[in-house]
């Protein structure tokens, strides 16, 4: 059993998530995990857990970490796409949570796509 400040600390911390998730706008960047059944038997809850944790460690407002169902290349699961207000919409393929962080860090934080992680670079 937990105690009330963790039960708490759970609810603030999904409370966070959840806000993370429901924006729109069109100046926000949105990145979209693929989570039908194929996504998630790959591994793709980890890979958005990891998304939400970094968008919100790093307080980035502007952007929206939300689900998709199947995306078409089961093969190639999971599948993060990422959709930056201006720009062509990125696809990576075969994410885990590392991966992932990457991606924050590297597209998402300093405007670079992570090319290592594309279709054809897996």
């Amino acid at each position: 059993m937990k105690s009330i400040a963790d039960i708490k600390a759970i609810r603030d911390k999904m409370q966070s998530q959840v806000f993370t998730r429901e924006k729109t706008d069109d100046n926000i960047t949105r990145i979209v995990v693929g989570m039908a059944t194929c996504g998630i038997a790959a591994g793709a809850r980890p890979v958005f857990n990891e998304l939400v944790e970094q968008v919100a460690a790093r307080g980035l407002h502007n952007v929206v970490v939300s689900r998709s169902g199947c995306l078409g290349m089961c093969k190639l699961e999971p599948i993060v796409e990422v959709f930056v207000p201006g720009e062509e919409k990125v696809t990576y393929v075969k994410v885990d949570a590392e991966k992932a962080k990457k991606i924050i860090e590297k597209h998402i934080v300093a405007g670079m796509v992570c090319t290592d992680y594309l279709v054809g670079e897996e």
